[in-house]
Parts: structure tokens; C-alpha cells; sequence
């Protein structure tokens, strides 16, 4: 690691080297040069004693683990060759780092710091603005996390990170609770959204982060009794608002509805589906509605034994609809708190509307636009949505979801102005803040907006508002995270995508965001394998091909990228401007489209970047993320450029995230000498000069 980062661990006179432990594996001399090592299993070995400097390695295990399968003469001599290419690659070092004995294998560890010891003695020492650079140079790297020398090594080392997890856990804990004692919510907050980054693992649903005190719930679809037609509006309604209201509850983390929601009819079991959301009690119910009368059911399971905790019935009327909810909240709280004893503030539900036309019609908008897609689905929902604010025009609630759905339509239908939706998405999110001024959601709406006007400057300070407001709310989290994304700010966005992922862990509309994070840090095999959990569920990612490519896997990069043709017409749309294709030239552009970008081959890029300038030339929206997508993976400088400069859209501005990917041929974009002059023209510079310049550029010598 270079001296910037852990020059505030004292050095020891005799130190001579430095190694990199967290992802790839590096030896540096005392000044900083990089150690040219002569193969990948002398760098193994020499990996493999720096994780513990100073405790030997017996011959035999380093022989078992590094060429097993191998006649015993056969790996005792190729280890002897490995040792003397390793001294003689060493032979710089101002002292000797290798211990060889006999029997055994070592180094002399007070000649060597890593990047982990470091961490380590920073955490120890109460050197927590130390630890927290330290952790966020880690990210979300694995220690030795380049390393595949077969099944032995894997597991050696699989334990051997295990036991550093629980030792920097410990370290991390005892920080925590110093910083607790002593006020210190800042970076305490920072220690921790560090911390979190480095736990989480590659694929989400394996949910290994710290718990920051939290209880993680899940409320699971309710059933709606008595309805032909299966779920209702109604039912949902009333578990969207639980969620909300439960969220309120400073001690709890409530699964977000998208993640809860995809569990409806799971054949699942109860402590699976846990497992699936990371949560330790999920919750279960039932609705029953006949004419003006309301019957309630809910269930407290615990997610580990899939046993009920807890149930109660609660019965009213639509008239009191809203004191209804707040009983089922303020008793499912009381039986979480007696569960697990502890002391919970009842929440308090929200009294949106006097009108019980308009929380209908409310609800029923809000129940098609979580649907998403659908000929005329969206149409409907500001139908609705809008005679509920007729009626009542101070409804802030109905004012959000009209805001949102006027967002949807500009991003999941094929409008012929997405801006426009965007205005329209800006005026009633503008209603809801004169309204309603605690909430965030509608600030981050609003966002969205001012980036299409190229005030991004002003979209940040919105959002960032937005979370200061509302910190729970996992659409606000996701905004900001993918708004810090799009500046290139990799390290400040990671623990926004994780807590937006955190809460939402199924939602794989945040995989891209996550995706976008690890291909920003060269971790393309952790983001092949969050594209690939996408896959599972049921949503195939463009990005997946492009960080399969990465690997150098470019027949399977091309086969993954193909995998979103099933998207067309539902959540890819063809461009805006297009007319329909047969599946003949559906498949024939397809493959065009996934050689050009996944290959790796100079002519296929060609080709397809003459198909983009005949569409750039052609199409109704020059902005379209049809192109805008595909110049960017393909490092097409010149049509990135033309189509951002005509304007930003809320559907191409997310394909800004992956200009900060540091490969081939992308990194020409970001590399390229008219780059900052076209960052200026459309609003990017302005908020470097404010939030930040991105991880890739240094900012310029004369900016204060």
C-alpha cells in the first residue's frame, strides 16, 4: 500500500517491505516499487506467509496446497525451485525476508507490514480516521482475492479469511462502542458504512453484514380472504403501510416492499425466505374486507425456526382505517419488543386523507404502479392517482406516487419525451414538498429532474437533502448511491448502494448499482456473480455480459449478454422511434449488439459502432439508451459525447456509472483529451468542484 494511506502506522527501523493483501496480491519494496515475482505459485506462497507474518508453514502443507495431485519427490522439488526463484527475487530488499529452515517456511515479520496489519494496529491503536481510509482502499476486495490454485487452496484460504473476518469484527465492535461512549455519531457512522462495504459478499442474498443494533424484519404479502381474483389493492395497501410504519421504529430494519413483495405465493418456507431477505422474524397476515367492515390477521414468525411468536386479530371499519393500521403496527412492534426485550417507541401511522374515495383511488394507483409493466398499466395509475388529488388536493401521499409513476413512464415506457415526464414528475413532487416537508423521497424525484437540466450540483444538494430527511427510505439511498456513481465517486457511493441493498436485498433493479461498484474497483469476478443472482431472479443484465468480458471470458461474456433479449418489449424497450423487428432481425442485431461489446474482437466493435451511428442518424431520440448504452461499453467517444451533450434523460444518465470502468476500450472515454471540456458543457465538472472529483481523475492544479 503506498505511503498516503498508512503513513499513520509508526514503521519499525528495520521494515524493508510492504505487501497488499486485500484483493490482488502485491510485494513493494520500502519506497514503494512494485517486486516482479516469478509465478503464480512463488506469489502464493509468498501470499500465503504474509497473511501471518512470522508464523512458519511446514513444508509439507505448502507442497499439499500448492501442487496437489503431485508425487511427493515430485512437489518437494518443485517447492525448492520455487523458494530459491523466490530469493533471488527478493535479493534486493535491504535485509532478508524469507526464514527457510528444514522443515519449514517463514518470514521475518518485523521486515514486513501489510495492508491487514495495518488495519489491525490502526484499530487497536484508536486510530479510527486511519482504519476508515484503510478499510475504504480495501472496499469490497477479499483478502488474496486473485488467487485459483484448485480446490486445497481454496479452502485453506476461505478459513484463514474467516479468521480475519472474526478478528477484525472483534476490533471493529470494541471501535464501535468507544465511539458510542465517547458521542462520536460521525465516525462512527463512517467506521461503520467502511466496515460494511468490506463485509458484504459478492452475492447479495448472502447477507453477512454488521447489524449496527438493528432487528431486520420482513413483511411478507398479506392474503386477501374473499377475493376471487386473488391479491387486491386493498390487502396491499394495507402491507405497504406497515412497512412504512414499522420503518419508523428507530431499532428495526424493514425489509423494503420490493424485496418483500417477491416472495408472494413462494413455495419457500418461512426460514428460507428469511434467510433469502437476512432477516430474523418475518411477518404474516390476512385481510378480510365485506362492505365497510375490515378483519385483520397477523402472525410474528421467527425466521430462524419458522415458528409463530405471536398472533392477534384486529377488526374496524373503513372510516377508521387509519387507527386500524396504527393498532396492527403499534402491537407488532409491542410483540417484537417483548420478544426480544427490548424497549420499542410505538410508531405512529400516517393520517393521510380525510377521504375515503381518495385513499381508495390512492391505493389502487399505487398497486399499478408497483406492477411496473403492462399495455396502458402506468396510463391508468395517473388516472387515478390524479382524481385523488382532485379530490383532495392536499393528499401529499397520492402527490409521491403520482410523482413516481410520471418517473416510471419516462424510464419503462417508450415515450416519445422523457423529459417532459420528468417536468410532469418535478410538479407534483414540488406539490409534495409544500405539502409534506419531512419527506425525503420526493426531493430525491425532484433530483432527477434537475439532472436532465444539467444542474447537478443542484441534484446533489436535493438528494443529499432528501437523505438527511428521510435516511431509511431505500429508494432515497439508491439515489444517492447511483448519483455518486454517475460522478465517478466510487469509495462515497459504496455504503449507499449496500444500505439501499441491505434493505431492498432482492430488488434487482439496485444489482446494476452493485455491479457498478465492483467493476469501478476492478472486482469483475464479484460482479459477474451479482449479475448472475440477477439472472436467478429473473432479470438478466446488459452488465453481466460486459463484466463477464472483463474476466477474459469473451464466449461466455457474448452467450450472457444475449440473455437480455428476453427483456425486449418489457423491461429493455426498443428504441424510442423504431419500428417493430422480426425475431429473425431481433436475433440478428442481438448478436451484433453482443459481439460488439463482449467479444473483445477490433472488427466486431467496428461493426457495431456503424450500426449505432446509422441509429444515432435515424432514430426519433438521439438519447436513447439504445445508443447512449452500447457507446459507452464499446468506447465510442465521439457518439457518448453528442448524444449526453443533446440531452440528459432519466434513462440514459444511469448509463453513466459504467464510463468509470477502468478497462478497455472504456477507459478511452474518461481518458480522452476533450473529456473535461464535455464534463464542463453538461454540468459534471461543476459538481466535482463541489462533492468531489471522481476516484479515476485527480482534480486540476489550479481548483481550490
Amino acid at each position: 500500500m503506498g505511503s498516503d494511506v498508512s503513513g499513520g502506522v509508526e514503521e519499525q527501523v528495520s521494515l524493508v517491505a510492504r505487501a497488499t493483501l486485500f484483493g490482488r496480491f502485491e510485494l513493494a519494496d520500502r519506497g514503494g516499487s512494485i517486486i516482479a515475482l516469478p509465478n503464480r505459485r512463488a506469489r502464493a506462497l509468498l501470499a500465503m506467509l504474509c497473511l501471518e507474518p512470522g508464523q512458519p508453514l511446514a513444508r509439507e502443507q505448502i507442497t499439499g496446497l500448492l501442487w496437489p495431485g503431485r508425487f511427493e519427490a515430485q512437489a518437494k522439488a518443485s517447492l525448492r525451485q520455487c523458494l530459491l526463484e523466490l530469493s533471488k527475487a527478493l535479493e534486493p530488499l535491504e535485509q532478508p525476508l524469507l526464514v527457510v529452515t528444514r522443515d519449514r517456511v517463514a518470514l521475518n515479520a518485523a521486515a514486513l507490514r501489510t495492508d491487514l496489519s495495518d488495519l489491525e494496529q490502526a484499530l487497536v491503536h484508536g486510530d479510527y480516521l486511519l482504519a476508515i481510509r484503510l478499510l475504504e482502499a480495501a472496499g469490497a476486495k477479499k483478502l488474496l482475492g486473485d488467487f485459483k490454485l484448485g480446490e486445497p487452496f481454496a479452502d485453506w484460504l476461505a478459513q484463514r479469511q474467516r479468521q480475519a473476518a472474526l478478528q477484525l469484527q472483534g476490533l471493529i465492535d470494541q471501535a464501535m462502542a468507544e465511539l458510542e461512549q465517547r458521542g462520536d455519531e460521525t465516525t462512527r457512522r463512517r467506521l461503520f458504512n467502511a466496515w460494511r462495504v468490506q463485509q458484504y459478499a459478492a452475492v447479495p442474498h448472502a447477507m453477512s453484514l454488521p447489524s449496527d443494533s438493528k432487528t431486520r424484519i420482513a413483511v411478507l404479502p398479506f392474503k386477501s380472504l374473499g377475493s376471487a381474483d386473488g391479491p387486491d389493492y386493498f390487502t396491499d395497501g394495507m402491507v405497504d403501510e406497515l412497512i412504512t410504519t414499522l420503518g419508523q421504529v428507530p431499532q428495526l430494519l424493514v425489509a423494503g416492499r420490493i424485496s418483500s413483495f417477491h416472495f408472494r405465493d413462494s413455495p419457500l418456507t418461512p426460514t428460507q425466505i428469511a434467510g433469502e431477505l437476512g432477516v430474523t422474524h418475518l411477518i404474516e397476515g390476512s385481510v378480510q374486507r365485506q362492505g365497510e367492515q375490515v378483519r385483520i390477521h397477523v402472525h410474528l414468525i421467527a425466521g430462524d425456526t419458522g415458528f409463530e411468536l405471536w398472533g392477534q386479530r384486529f377488526d374496524g371499519t373503513l372510516d377508521s382505517i387509519f387507527r386500524l393500521q396504527e393498532d396492527v403496527a403499534q402491537a407488532v412492534t409491542r410483540a417484537l419488543a417483548e420478544a426480544l426485550n427490548l424497549d420499542m417507541a410505538a410508531p405512529q401511522v400516517r393520517n393521510m386523507t380525510s377521504s375515503k374515495k381518495a385513499f381508495d383511488l390512492y391505493l389502487q394507483g399505487r398497486s399499478l404502479n408497483a406492477r411496473l409493466f403492462g399495455d396502458g398499466v402506468l396510463d391508468k395509475a395517473v388516472e387515478l392517482l390524479q382524481q385523488a388529488v382532485a379530490i383532495d388536493p392536499d393528499f401529499a401521499e397520492a402527490w409521491v406516487e403520482l410523482a413516481e409513476v410520471h418517473h416510471n413512464i419516462s424510464v419503462w415506457t417508450q415515450c416519445l419525451d422523457r423529459n417532459a415526464e420528468a417536468l410532469r414528475m418535478a410538479e407534483c413532487a414540488n406539490k409534495a414538498i409544500v405539502l409534506a416537508p419531512e419527506l425525503g423521497y420526493p426531493r430525491a424525484l425532484l433530483a432527477i429532474y434537475e439532472w436532465t437540466r444539467n444542474n447537478i450540483v443542484g441534484a446533489m444538494d436535493l438528494v443529499f437533502e432528501a437523505y438527511r430527511r428521510e435516511p431509511t427510505h431505500p429508494g432515497v439511498a439508491m439515489r444517492v448511491g447511483s448519483f455518486l456513481l454517475f460522478l465517478g465517486r466510487t469509495r462515497d457511493a459504496a455504503p449507499y448502494v449496500m444500505a439501499a441493498i441491505e434493505q431492498d436485498p432482492v430488488d434487482t433493479r439496485k444489482f446494476g448499482l452493485l455491479m457498478a461498484v465492483h467493476m469501478h474497483r476492478g472486482e469483475f469476478e464479484a460482479a459477474v456473480q451479482v449479475g448472475l443472482r440477477s439472472v436467478d431472479l429473473g432479470w438478466p443484465s446488459i452488465q453481466l455480459g460486459l463484466a463477464t468480458a472483463a474476466t477474459g471470458q469473451h464466449d461466455l461474456a457474448v452467450e450472457h449478454y444475449q440473455l437480455t433479449k428476453k427483456l425486449v418489449n418489457t423491461m429493455i424497450l426498443p428504441p424510442v422511434g423504431s419500428g417493430p423487428m422480426t425475431d429473425e432481425a431481433m436475433d440478428a442485431y442481438w448478436l451484433v449488439a453482443a459481439k460488439g461489446v463482449c467479444s473483445g474482437q477490433e472488427a466486431d466493435r467496428l461493426i457495431y459502432h456503424q450500426l449505432l451511428n446509422m441509429m444515432f442518424a435515424t432514430l426519433h431520440d438521439k438519447a436513447d439508451m439504445a445508443i447512449v448504452a452500447p457507446a459507452i461499453m464499446t468506447g465510442h467517444v465521439e457518439l457518448v459525447f453528442n448524444s449526453f451533450e443533446l440531452r440528459l434523460t432519466p434513462t440514459n444518465m444511469v448509463w453513466l456509472s459504467n464510463v468509470w470502468i477502468d478497462i478497455e476500450p472504456i477507459r478511452q472515454i474518461w481518458q480522452h483529451p476533450e473529456f473535461i471540456p464535455f464534463a464542463q458543457r453538461i454540468g459534471l465538472a461543476a459538481a466535482w468542484d463541489k462533492y468531489g472529483w471522481p476516484d479515476l481523475l485527480p482534480p486540476p492544479s489550479n481548483s481550490a
